[in-house]
């Protein structure tokens, strides 16, 4: 009862990343920023934060956002104008975010994936279920020589009583991804349980925003000036690769 007595930090926590590689500002293309002007907006106020790089990731899905290199690159080109109109030198970049479904099958056979830098491959599980073949594609994206990352584990409630499932998972090279906006509560205090024991057990790799929108922004925000702020930058630091992956 005595919460608001607890003293909070004066100055906003320091990011333990300057890269983002999650977040969906490519304007126009999925359920992320609506216009150049609104991604250009938010990319701004990410800045603020100390980002210094972005690798955007689009969803791929299919029958929803089924994105591909006609559909995006025209939609960064209207963003990099909207960021050079404003003297905005910031990079930005793209790959995608890809469920694993059908489609994604489909142009991993075809050879048709958009990347992360040193091949890299940000991958989603349905939140419905894990995907029945989980464990098989890891092993198989690895043998082509590409290297597998999950999003946000932390938000796939059937691993929630399988905790277990993270360590195999991991150990078979599947890296793994939390968002900020779990650690900030953003989709409630089970996600933020869970990406505070991945944390504990070492086992995140990256962390990424997953930024859709403005309210996106106000959330960490709010949560950037909390004591649990603070000490969740201060537990990853140097251990995420955000900035040391992708050069």
């Amino acid at each position: 009862m005595f919460n608001f007595l607890r003293k909070q930090p004066k100055t906003p926590a320091e990011l333990c990343f300057k890269t983002d590689i999650h977040c969906h500002l490519v304007p126009g293309i999925d359920d992320g920023s609506p216009d150049a002007s609104t991604s250009a907006d938010l990319i701004e106020q990410m800045q603020s934060w100390g980002i210094s790089r972005i690798i955007a990731s689009p969803h791929v899905t299919q029958t929803t956002f089924e994105n591909d290199s006609t559909t995006i690159e025209p939609a960064i080109a209207k963003l990099h104008e909207e960021l050079d109109k404003r003297g905005n030198t910031i990079p930005v970049s793209h790959s995608a975010e890809y469920r694993i479904d059908e489609l994604f099958m489909r142009r991993l056979e075809a050879g048709d994936l958009m990347l992360l830098p040193n091949n890299f491959i940000l991958i989603e599980n349905s939140f419905m279920q894990e995907p029945w073949n989980i464990d098989q594609l890891v092993f198989d994206l690895q043998v082509r020589g590409l290297r597998p990352i999950l999003a946000h584990p932390e938000r796939y409630a059937y691993y929630f009583n399988r905790k277990e499932r993270y360590q195999e998972l991991h150990n078979a090279g599947l890296m793994f991804q939390i968002n900020l906006l779990s650690l900030a509560e953003a989709y409630g205090k089970a996600e933020r349980k869970i990406a505070e024991h991945l944390i504990d057990k070492v086992l995140v790799d990256f962390i990424g925003t997953d930024i859709h929108k403005q309210s996106h922004i106000d959330t960490i925000n709010r949560y950037l000036v909390t004591k649990e702020a603070h000490a969740d930058m201060d537990a990853l630091r140097g251990r995420v690769r955000n900035d040391t992956a992708f050069t």
